[in-house]
């Protein structure tokens, strides 16, 4: 007797026949709908979400405020272009996104279609405030698959492949990474060896970084290293970039995660979450800064849609009338309770790292060596999916499993969650030999 074909077979069969192969997938399951923390597949099952949409779903799926306030807008226009007729909602937004962006002083905010949009239009204001043409990076950053987004990202495997060449006056930085060995100390001397043997600081534009490393694998950069990165580069004139496409809207416990730190960066870039999985992201910082491009050096056709604008009002309206910024620290305390569970079970868990509720797991085959187990988080993404958890990898070495738990998760769903990552851990550890 023949076996029924899935949908989700189906559809696969469609997508190899039809989609480049470029285009790599997580899981092998199509979504149908989704509310709150939870999606449902084309054969209707059930899994809680803990991918978020790459972190995009800080305020859930299906948001009701979010709805609403698109639904309203849908029924004024969807297009105008803001470079031709501009309208209100982004004018708002911009207002209320430069009012939450740190600094006491005058800001100014531009908004985007795509995170690595808002990259390339930070370094684009960089070099046209500063007059410079270099620009500084860390290495297990990620900036964008655009060409400067990849020549900024400081890993080789699956983003540059054989793209190049890439875009030049790029350098890269070491990033403290102390489960692996690279201190503050050693990575600021490191920043200071490119600026002796690679590019003079006087021609450095910006220094982009991400607080919270996101592909890199969730490591949190030092309060002791961005206070460094900070005064060298006030010293020097650079522009200090925080790129928190990740990061952002409340993913740390913080709207941004720069702001555990108590640094103030020049200009920074959002995206992700802004919108609630609208096509929306941006540049906010000092207004001088902002204006530095002459009318018409900034833009684009899309930039600002106004049902992303509509759409990124309300989801700070749900923050602000929901706590999410409190739920999120609860949030976090909840993930890091569990996990730390999981590592004192498991040796294989070599480091739980992240800040607040943006938290992921290293994995090892041996705690001693720290050999990375890229085979082992691999099995656990599979292990979990067949227990209905949706979970993410990151790191150079493909071996962190990373959380990304919308905000609005109910304690219940979290505990949930972590029991499945752990029936999911036991299971791939079980099928592999612990390797």
């Amino acid at each position: 007797m023949a076996l029924v074909e899935s949908r989700n077979q189906a559809l696969w069969q469609l997508r190899e026949r039809y989609v480049p192969r470029g285009v790599a997938q997580a899981h092998p399951v199509f979504a149908a709908r989704a509310e709150g923390v939870r999606v449902w597949d084309v054969d209707g099952r059930e899994y809680l979400d803990f991918a978020g949409g790459i972190g995009v779903m800080n305020v859930g799926h299906g948001h009701p405020r979010v709805l609403q306030a698109v639904r309203a807008q849908l029924e004024r226009f969807t297009h105008v272009c803001f470079q031709v007729t501009p309208y209100e909602a982004y004018v708002r937004l911009a207002e209320r996104i430069a009012h939450l962006a740190p600094g006491d002083f005058p800001k100014k905010t531009l908004f985007l279609t795509t995170g690595a949009e808002a990259v390339e239009n930070a370094v684009k204001i960089a070099r046209a405030y500063t007059g410079r043409p270099a620009v500084v990076a860390l290495t297990h950053a990620f900036h964008g698959r655009t060409l400067l987004g990849m020549a900024l990202t400081g890993k080789a495997a699956y983003y540059k492949q054989n793209f190049g060449p890439f875009a030049p006056e790029v350098y890269h930085a070491p990033v403290p990474y102390p489960y692996r060995g690279v201190s503050v100390e050693a990575a600021l001397e490191g920043l200071e060896e490119v600026f002796r043997t690679q590019v003079d600081p006087e021609q450095v534009a910006a220094l982009i970084l991400e607080p919270v490393l996101g592909e890199g694998g969730f490591i949190p950069l030092p309060k002791a290293y961005l206070e460094a990165v900070r005064e060298l580069t006030h010293r020097h004139g650079i522009l200090l970039v925080a790129d928190e496409i990740q990061s952002g809207f409340g993913r740390t416990g913080r709207m941004w995660a720069i702001e555990h730190s108590g640094v103030v960066p020049d200009l920074l870039t959002f995206a992700k979450s802004v919108a609630a999985g609208l096509p929306l992201s941006g540049v906010v910082g000092r207004a001088e800064v902002m204006d530095a491009p002459r009318p018409g050096g900034l833009g684009g056709t899309y930039a600002g849609n106004p049902l992303a604008c509509a759409a990124g009002l309300a989801v700070l309206d749900v923050f602000q009338e929901e706590g999410l910024l409190e739920r999120a620290r609860l949030l976090g305390e909840l993930l890091w309770d569990g996990l730390l569970r999981l590592q004192a079970r498991y040796p294989q868990v070599g480091e739980v790292r992240g800040l607040g509720p943006m938290v992921a797991l290293e994995l090892v085959k041996d705690p001693g060596t720290k050999e990375p187990a890229s085979e082992l988080a691999t099995r656990v993404l599979s292990e979990a999916r067949e227990r209905g958890l949706l979970l993410l990898k990151a790191g150079m070495y493909g071996n962190v499993v990373r959380l990304l738990v919308p905000l609005v998760a109910g304690r219940e769903e979290v505990e949930e969650g972590l029991r499945r990552l752990e029936e999911a851990l036991e299971a791939a550890l079980a099928g592999g030999e612990g390797a």
